[in-house]
C-alpha cells in the first residue's frame, strides 16, 4: 500500500485476497481515491473497505491490456497481412544494360565470361611479345591443352560455346511454384523442397537452395517476408507521426486490403487520444462503436471495461495512477531475492516499510 502524494509505502498485506484489503482500508475512513489495477479482488476490496473512495483505474494497464487485444486481432487477420508495400525509400535498382560490341551472349559483368576475356587477353599478350607457350604455361600455372584453347581461339567468344548455356533441368516444372511461395514470403529453401518433393520433384535439395540464392542476390527482384501480428499491432499502437514512411505505407497497403484491421485502427487510436487528453466521458461511445465491429479480440477487452467502468472513466479522466506502485513492486521482488526465503513475512513488511 503506497501514499500516492508521498509517494512513500505505507504498509504491506500478507497476501491478494479482497477482505485483506477491505479490513485494512475500513480502518482509514479518511481515503478517498484508491488507485488500482482492474483486479476483480481489488475492487471488490475497495469497495468493501471504502465505498466512500473513488476507485481509480490505473491508465498502464488499460494501454497494456489494448496492446494484447491489438496483437490478438492482427492474429486473427494473418492473411492479410501477405500484401506489402514497396520500399520507397530503397527502390529497386534497375539492372545496367550493358552492350558488348562482340555481340556475345555474356556482356559484361558475367564473372566466368569475364575470367575467359581476361585469361584470353592475357596469353594473347603474352604471345604477341614472343614467349612459347610452354613458357606461358609455365608463367600463367596452366597445362598445356588450356594455354593451346586460349591461343588458338581469336575472341574469347569462341571459348564460351557450350558452356554456361541455360540448359533444361528438372526444377523449370516447379519455378513457378516457388516463385509464389517467395512472393508469399516463405524464403527458407528447406521448406520449399520439402513442399516439392509429394509434387513430384526428384532433383536434390541444393538447386532449390541455389535458385533462392539468385532471387536474394537479384538486385531487379524486391519482396520481403510479411509482417508479423506483433509488428502489425506495433506500427498500429504507435502515433501516426512516429512511423517512417516505409512503415506507413506497409501499414496502409494491409489496411486498404483488410477492413476489420482499418477498424481497429481506427479503435485504438480513438482510445489512445481519450487516454492522452483524459477525455473519460468518451468511454461509453468506444465501447459501443468497438461493438458494432467485427472483431471478437476488441470484444472481450470491451466487456472487461464495462464490468469496472466507473474506474476506467476515472482513470482516463482524473491525474491519479499507480505508476509508483509499480516502482515499490520492484523493489520488494529485489528484497525478497535477496532474502533467499529465509525469512518471513513480518521482515519483509520491516524492510519495505523502513527501507527510507
Amino acid at each position: 500500500m503506497v501514499d500516492v502524494e508521498s509517494r512513500r509505502p505505507v504498509d504491506l498485506l500478507p497476501d491478494r485476497e479482497a477482505s485483506s484489503l477491505a479490513a485494512w482500508l475500513a480502518k482509514r475512513p479518511g481515503v478517498e481515491v484508491v488507485c488500482r489495477d482492474r483486479a476483480p479482488f481489488f475492487a471488490e476490496g475497495a469497495t468493501v473497505g471504502a465505498p466512500q473512495a473513488v476507485q481509480v483505474a490505473d491508465r498502464w494497464h488499460f494501454w497494456h491490456n489494448l496492446s494484447e487485444a491489438t496483437e490478438r486481432c492482427v492474429a486473427d487477420h494473418r492473411g492479410c497481412l501477405q500484401v506489402l508495400a514497396p520500399d520507397p525509400a530503397q527502390p529497386a535498382p534497375e539492372p545496367e544494360k550493358l552492350e558488348d560490341p562482340s555481340g556475345s551472349p555474356w556482356p559484361r559483368g558475367h564473372r566466368f565470361a569475364d575470367r575467359t576475356r581476361d585469361k584470353h587477353a592475357t596469353v594473347q599478350e603474352l604471345l604477341a611479345a614472343g614467349l612459347s607457350r610452354r613458357a606461358i604455361g609455365r608463367q600463367l600455372h596452366m597445362n598445356s591443352r588450356t594455354v593451346k584453347l586460349l591461343a588458338d581461339a581469336t575472341t574469347p567468344e569462341e571459348l564460351f560455346h557450350g558452356q554456361w548455356q541455360g540448359r533444361p533441368s528438372k526444377l523449370d516444372a516447379f519455378k513457378p511454384y516457388l516463385d509464389g511461395r517467395w512472393n508469399q514470403g516463405c524464403t527458407n529453401a528447406w521448406t520449399v523442397w520439402e513442399e516439392i518433393v509429394p509434387l513430384g520433384y526428384q532433383g536434390i535439395y541444393q538447386r532449390v537452395r541455389a535458385y533462392f540464392r539468385e532471387k536474394r542476390l537479384s538486385p531487379g527482384f524486391v519482396t520481403a517476408r510479411p509482417p508479423s501480428p506483433r509488428v502489425v499491432a506495433g506500427w498500429i499502437l504507435r502515433r501516426p507521426e512516429a512511423l517512417t514512411e516505409t512503415e506507413h505505407l506497409r501499414l496502409k497497403a494491409v489496411l486498404v486490403h483488410c477492413p476489420e484491421l482499418e477498424a481497429l485502427t481506427g479503435h485504438v487510436r480513438s482510445f489512445g487520444q481519450m487516454l492522452t487528453e483524459r477525455q473519460g466521458e468518451r468511454l461509453p461511445q468506444w465501447l459501443d462503436a468497438v461493438r458494432r465491429d467485427d472483431l471478437p479480440g476488441l470484444h472481450t477487452l470491451a466487456a472487461g471495461i464495462d464490468r469496472d467502468r466507473d474506474a476506467v472513466i476515472a482513470g482516463l479522466t482524473l491525474p491519479w495512477n499507480s505508476g509508483v506502485v509499480e516502482g515499490h513492486v520492484n523493489r520488494i521482488k529485489m528484497l525478497k531475492r535477496q532474502m533467499f526465503g529465509r525469512a518471513g513475512f513480518d521482515l519483509l513488511r520491516k524492510r519495505v516499510l523502513l527501507a527510507e
